[in-house]
């Protein structure tokens, strides 16, 4: 007797997805609601669960090949130790354990690399959200296994292929890799911000000491008390919803004919994910302390980082902000979000040499930018905007009075 797996429900609006990933092979034993498979939609990975206990049988889609929702792409064998497989030779079970819920909880960005580099997922501390095993725990417990032990191919077809020869001196290479789905879609979609919207951006600098002062003083505190650390990005974020408070069209974004305006902020924050960049959202960050606030970019971020962002974690998103910074980038240009009106980018932080009350100091400085439409956003608002967000950072205690 088989079972079909179909292609679940993957959210509104979205009716296909790209097979991005085996996570089980022909003749592999697997258990109710395991992930046998990854699927790449526009915005994240999903995993398709197998209804039953049982063995893998017949794998219907090949990886990289686009299937509708609905569509059957394997089949389960219960109740018999002959899988209905394919006449393709039966390939031996992956090196993850097969008992236990290990293999349950590993997301596909993490069992790749469990797979890539020999590693038992149950003999690694993991430093996720409850304990959850992240890519990066991997990686470390990789390198701290050392040497060829730590690359041990995770399969016998792998163990018997044979090393790439090495390029001889001089020689080019060049290699083609297709584009994940959804690298397509952030590519699309930046194309599609710049060809709708009539963007440009505007700049300001700002003195971080008051910010940097604050977070030296209460980290301690803060961090014993919530369980999280005093980061840049809350500043920001209540920053940021002052000047869509006072300035309402930067929260706004166009919808046909119509400004639909919004008395809240859902908060985009991009992150790196090890697909691309993705822009999960706060929602009502508005409501939010600097505690929670931390909370829940930290939440999103190690999820984004696993692999396990929804598309509901995805979806909606009044403003955008980016923080290439992060990455030591000076100053930038930050592409509008869609349908979003505006982003705001932030960047690294350097001393620079400032007229403080008529005497130049050194001090602590950031560069911000805000990318506007300006078929929406006028340029005096934008400024303004801005010019709040910079006034509130070097002012912490406008944030507390709501200035």
């Amino acid at each position: 007797m088989s079972n079909e797996v179909k292609v679940p429900a993957l959210g509104e609006s979205i009716s296909e997805a790209t097979i991005g990933e085996w996570l089980k092979q022909p003749g592999e034993p697997v258990g109710q609601d395991e992930p046998i498979a990854s699927l790449e939609t526009d915005k994240v990975a999903v995993e398709v669960l197998s209804p039953v206990a049982g063995v893998l049988g017949e794998q219907l889609a090949a990886v990289g090949e686009t299937v509708l929702v609905g569509a059957v792409i394997a089949n389960i064998a219960v109740g018999s130790s002959t899988p209905a497989v394919s006449s393709e030779p039966e390939k031996k079970a992956s090196a993850l354990p097969e008992s236990g819920d290990d293999t349950r909880t590993l997301s596909p960005a993490v069992r790749r690399a469990v797979l890539e580099h020999g590693i038992d997922p149950s003999s690694v501390q993991g430093t996720g959200k409850d304990g959850r095993l992240t890519k990066a725990d991997v990686l470390v417990a990789a390198k701290a296994k050392g040497g060829s032990e730590a690359s041990a191919p995770a399969t016998v077809s792998q163990a018997a292929a044979p090393a790439p020869a090495p390029a001889p001196p001089g020689e080019r290479r060049e290699e083609r890799v297709r584009m994940t789905r959804m690298r397509q879609t952030i590519a699309r979609r930046l194309k599609e911000a710049q060809d709708t919207a009539a963007m440009l951006t505007t700049f300001n600098d700002v003195d971080m000491t008051a910010v940097i002062e604050a977070r030296s003083k209460y980290k301690e505190l803060f961090a014993k008390k919530h369980g999280i650390k005093l980061g840049f990005m809350s500043f920001f974020a209540k920053a940021a919803c002052l000047g869509l408070k006072d300035v309402p069209s930067v929260n706004a974004y166009i919808e046909g004919e119509e400004i639909v305006y919004h008395d809240y902020v859902d908060l985009s924050v991009a992150v790196s994910a090890p697909s691309g960049l993705v822009v999960p959202v706060v929602r009502d960050c508005d409501a939010m302390g600097f505690a929670q606030i931390e909370l829940a970019i930290a939440d999103l971020g190690a999820r984004a980082k696993d692999g396990t962002l929804t598309l509901d974690d995805m979806k909606g998103g009044t403003f955008t902000i980016s923080n290439g910074g992060v990455f030591g980038s000076l100053l930038s240009t930050p592409i509008i979000n869609p349908p979003q009106s505006a982003v705001l980018g932030l960047h690294r932080i350097e001393d620079r040499p400032v007229a403080v009350n008529g005497q130049v100091e050194i001090r602590k400085m950031m560069y911000i930018a805000l990318s506007y439409d300006h078929r929406l956003i006028d340029g005096r608002e934008a400024v303004t905007a801005l010019k709040i967000i910079k006034e509130a950072i070097e002012d912490p205690t406008r944030i507390l009075i709501d200035l």
